[in-house]
């Protein structure tokens, strides 16, 4: 973020809870809220003309729903990415599997407490994303099953590029492990853990690191269980 606060918009059709999480956000000295939307037309209008660094984005909003919003700011994404940080039961159902493949960056349980709401807006402002540890597994598991977009290569054949030690970051990935976890399980400095996330990412044509932990179980390197 360069020093810069992370700018913020927050799109949530209850009121109260709208102004509870923009007064949260906007009070933490690395954070400005920006702008805010009570249905997924206006968070799309907002974010478009606003362009924050992550929109705190319920799912179910009238008019068009926040993996609807998702969608189409992944359509129109240019040099400056938009991060989708999904407020959702977590119930695994399907609006779970779309948001994912829509482009949300990151998902919060609705009853969370506020200090995970303010960790996931940093998280997902980083470019990582954030998956509630209890259930990455799962519901990365299951989404990895059901979804099968169309693919140029097999995911299989697209690992050849990768190397012996980013195959191994690769597996940390998709077992939900921070970078920080990650480098202290491997034993490397945190910078070098970061370098090959990058790389895995690029080398795999991948968006971020729920893309990654789908590719993983998608590609065989994980199964499920």
């Amino acid at each position: 973020m360069n020093g810069s606060p992370i700018r913020v918009v927050v799109c949530e059709d209850d009121e109260l809870v709208r102004a509870g999480y923009a007064a949260v956000l906007d009070a933490q000295p690395d954070m400005v809220v920006v702008g805010q939307a009570g249905d997924g037309s206006e968070a799309v209008s907002i974010i478009r003309d606003l362009r924050p660094d992550v929109a705190v984005m319920d799912i179910h909003m009238p008019r068009l729903n926040g993996i609807e919003v998702t969608a189409r700011l992944a359509e129109s994404q240019d040099t400056h990415p938009i991060r989708v940080l999904m407020v959702t039961t977590f119930n695994l159902d399907e609006y779970v599997y779309d948001a994912l493949r829509a482009g949300a960056s990151g998902f919060l349980l609705k009853d969370a407490p506020l200090h995970e709401l303010i960790a996931g807006v940093r998280t997902v402002a980083r470019g990582e994303a954030l998956l509630a540890p209890s259930v990455t597994r799962r519901l990365i598991g299951e989404y990895a099953l059901r979804i099968r977009p169309a693919d140029p290569a097999p995911p299989a054949a697209r690992l050849g590029p990768l190397t012996e030690r980013e195959h191994e970051v690769l597996l940390l990935i998709a077992e939900g492990l921070s970078n920080g976890e990650i480098a202290e399980r491997m034993t490397i400095a945190h910078e070098t853990v970061k370098t090959h996330v990058s790389r895995i990412l690029t080398k795999l044509r991948l968006r971020d690191r729920v893309q990654a932990v789908v590719f993983a179980y998608r590609s065989g390197l994980v199964r499920q269980g």
